[in-house]
């Protein structure tokens, strides 16, 4: 019997539809299973945004880094307050994000991919199917 492959995709997103411009404004992710192809569930997650680190200054008030903005150990804390509501994911999708989200994604073991592809459906099936591009030059 062959043993079934899956793998889980957050996307981040505002409407449950669409994949947000913004990694960091995103409210939440929707997760989806795939085995063997095929979708097999999908759910939604809370996430730890801008809505919730409001009050405090970007790192560029509190620490300067070199690389820019989203590089200081105070934005990588929340990053990774960000990944952990989908550390059992192996791909995340966003329309947008910063170089250091990036970054701080990968080092949590999930393949972070700025995609072009609007709906979620489509860019799961893109992944699926081998040919999403990670458009990291639109990093920011």
């Amino acid at each position: 019997m062959k043993e079934k492959s899956a793998v889980k995709i957050g996307a981040v997103s505002e409407d449950g539809v669409t994949v947000s411009e913004h990694f960091g404004r995103a409210p939440f992710y929707v997760v989806v299973t795939v085995e063997d192809g095929e979708i097999v569930s999908r759910e939604i997650r809370d996430k730890m945004g801008h809505a919730q680190f409001s009050g405090e200054p970007h790192d560029e008030v509190r620490e300067a880094d070199p690389r820019g903005h989203g590089f200081g150990s105070f934005a990588q804390s929340r990053h990774a307050s960000m990944a952990a509501a989908i550390s059992d994911c192996q791909v995340l999708l966003a329309r947008g994000m910063g170089a250091g989200a990036y970054l701080s994604m990968k080092q949590a073991g999930i393949r972070p991919v700025v995609t072009d592809i609007i709906d979620i459906d489509e860019a799961v099936q893109a992944y699926i199917e081998g040919r999403l591009v990670d458009h990291s030059e639109r990093l920011h």
